[in-house]
């Protein structure tokens, strides 16, 4: 492979974080969630809803639909990953789960508050579509490139994801902020009109990943089933992990860490706009400055990482998360609500980052079907963050508190904290995570 294909292959890659960020940041993040609970209230004339016939308060089933979609792809991943990496097909699912993704949410234009289920079941398959497509998206980083450039190329796939999702984010703002001068009566068609482009952008830009994102080979054997392969093989990494013990050690602290990142990233706008009462064009402005920032985080804790390590690198960002959430729970105005703001984007973009990058080091030289270590890796996080997800919507309705929510991710990053102290990644050289 000459240098110009390379560095195709790698803009390839780093484009479908570009393509598919302007859901993470639109839908789950700022303009859905809002827009979600303003039509729901008002269609309801209440916080609660009637949901099939059951009456639940609106962030809550949000909550709970996150959770869901999350359970979902947890629960068929190990089939995929089996069919991705010994049918030769990882291109094909990323794809498959590409347009599902963007189809459901281009599909949610047609949601207007009063239909919630119809609203639910879009997000839920958006968000299906969304997290499925990242195990194999992901299963790419050790395929085309070296080890060494693993904090740099994952720091660099998350910037343009930001930097994407950003450009995207602003043009949805200022078709609802001028709705009226582009001819829209009411300032929800134009909302609206931003899933549409979501979906529209996360299809189109993929293209280009599509595009030039290599094959994998294919390795099956006639007389195995692909179906079952994929299960087959997260009980050989899950097995192995017996002779891995700083990955064992390491995903345990990763579950534990990332259902509250993953809850703050997907619930932070709900929080401001129930919470704080925050307008819709405030909570964008303030998505938006975390976005911008976190870029800056992404590259600062590669920086960090390479200088000490991973570990290091991680453990310096849970223990400011903890401070986040513990800060969450006591502020009061919208300026405080600005400064932790930047505080979050800074630790936001390295603890994705360099989670991705680390689990990546543990992953034993010479390994062929790295779909079945990032499957693996993926159903950990999806399940984290049904817990998180799930458990943030849980105390709220058993407290009718956000705000008590807000320790639940305080302890889960603590847990985090302690058990990564208690494996030897941050004692660990760069040279031999695995």
């Amino acid at each position: 492979m000459n240098m110009q294909q390379n560095r195709k292959i790698l803009n390839a890659w780093c484009m479908y974080d570009w393509a598919n960020s302007a859901y993470l940041l639109v839908i789950t993040s700022t303009i859905f969630p809002i827009y979600f609970n303003g039509v729901t209230r008002a269609a309801f004339k209440s916080e609660s809803v009637q949901f099939f016939d059951f009456e639940i308060v609106n962030s809550v089933l949000y909550s709970y639909a996150v959770a869901a979609a999350f359970l979902i792809v947890a629960l068929i991943s190990p089939w995929l990953s089996g069919m991705a990496d010994y049918g030769g097909k990882k291109k094909l699912f990323l794809r498959l789960f590409t347009y599902l993704g963007s189809a459901a949410t281009a599909a949610l234009f047609w949601f207007r508050g009063p239909n919630v289920e119809y609203g639910i079941i879009c997000s839920v398959l958006a968000g299906v579509g969304y997290s499925g497509s990242l195990v194999f998206y992901n299963s790419y980083l050790p395929e085309i490139t070296t080890e060494d450039k693993y904090d740099k190329l994952s720091a660099r796939g998350y910037a343009f994801g930001y930097i994407g999702s950003v450009l995207l984010l602003l043009v949805s703002f200022v078709i609802i902020q001028f709705h009226q001068s582009l001819g829209f009566a009411v300032e929800t068609g134009a909302v609206r009109v931003s899933f549409l482009l979501v979906g529209i952008w996360w299809f189109g830009f993929a293209q280009y990943s599509f595009y030039y994102l290599p094959k994998n080979v294919n390795r099956q054997k006639p007389d195995e089933s692909l179906f079952w392969k994929g299960v087959k093989e997260l009980k050989i990494v899950y097995h192995s992990l017996e002779n891995l013990p700083n990955m064992k050690a390491y995903l345990l602290a990763f579950f534990f860490y990332s259902a509250g990142v993953q809850t703050v990233m997907h619930l932070a706008a709900i929080f401001g706009e129930k919470e704080l009462r925050l307008e819709a064009s405030k909570l964008i402005v303030t998505v938006t400055i975390i976005q911008l920032v976190a870029i800056a985080g992404a590259y600062f804790f590669a920086t960090l990482s390479k200088k000490y390590n991973n570990g290091i690198s991680i453990l310096t960002m849970l223990f400011i998360w903890i401070g986040i959430c513990g800060y969450a729970y006591i502020l009061k105005t919208e300026f405080q609500f600005y400064g932790l703001a930047v505080i979050v984007g800074l630790v936001m973009g390295g603890i994705q980052s360099m989670s991705r990058s680390t689990f990546t080091k543990l992953i034993p030289a010479n390994t062929i079907d790295n779909t079945s270590y990032f499957s693996f890796y993926d159903v950990v996080e999806k399940l984290s963050i049904v817990v998180g997800t799930f458990s943030f919507g849980f105390i709220e309705q058993l407290t009718g508190s956000m705000r008590n929510s807000t320790i639940a991710l305080m302890l889960f990053f603590i847990v985090g904290v302690g058990l990564l102290l208690k494996s030897r990644i941050h004692k660990t050289s760069q040279t031999s995570y695995a």
